[in-house]
């Protein structure tokens, strides 16, 4: 067996070698630029084109999103996975933070208490915590409960990511998530998980950097 040849290249010429490599095998596209960033850095999370094809972005998702974070507002995560892969030095620049909240005390008893899910305790203690990006990579339960606030009013995100991965619920709150009328990222199917919702949001910080 032939091994492949490896070619030497800078730490930080590796990043835009993927970016054009991720490019030149997808071709033309329909995504807006803005639109576009994101699915890139998706698929460069992954390794995976097939999110090229089941993303979903309602029409002000971008917009929103670069909104709330240049207003410093901050971001709410479901899993501490999440937010350690948030780059923390982009969105200090404008004031905001992660939260996450899923390990606290508060979190266990309020889930013990109501039988509920850890993940969704947490985005209710948060809900009022200046939320302008509510992120849901992986528990569709965190996703659900986020969607129920936000129709009784009680949490007021200006985005939402949600793209929990799985077998059970994650494929069906992804759906649900692509029919509200607010503004969503999301990943249609069962494709998903923490690192996509952690690239949707670096890329996000990105562009809010950019003049």
């Amino acid at each position: 067996m032939t091994l492949p040849t490896i070619q030497p290249i800078g730490p930080l010429d590796i990043e835009a070698e993927s970016f054009r490599i991720i490019e030149a095998e997808l071709g033309p596209t329909a995504f807006t630029p803005e639109q576009f960033a994101v699915v890139r850095r998706c698929i460069h999370a992954t390794g995976d084109f097939s999110f090229a094809e089941n993303l979903r972005f309602h029409p002000l998702a971008i917009e929103a999103g670069l909104r709330a974070i240049r207003a410093g507002k901050n971001i709410l995560v479901d899993v501490n996975m999440a937010a350690s892969g948030i780059s923390k030095h982009l969105l200090a620049r404008f004031g905001g933070k992660v939260i996450c909240r899923v390990a606290d005390t508060e979190t266990v008893a309020l889930a013990n208490s109501h039988t509920i899910t850890r993940s969704e305790a947490a985005v209710a203690l948060a809900a009022e915590e200046n939320i302008g990006i509510a992120v849901a990579g992986n528990a569709p339960t965190a996703l659900l409960k986020i969607m129920e606030l936000l129709e009784k009013g009680v949490f007021s995100p200006d985005l939402v990511i949600g793209v929990p991965v799985g077998f059970v619920n994650a494929a069906e709150s992804k759906a649900i998530l692509a029919s509200k009328p607010y503004p969503f990222i999301t990943a249609l199917g069962r494709k998903g998980g923490t690192p996509v919702a952690v690239a949707a949001v670096n890329a996000l910080l990105r562009l809010a950097g950019n003049p």
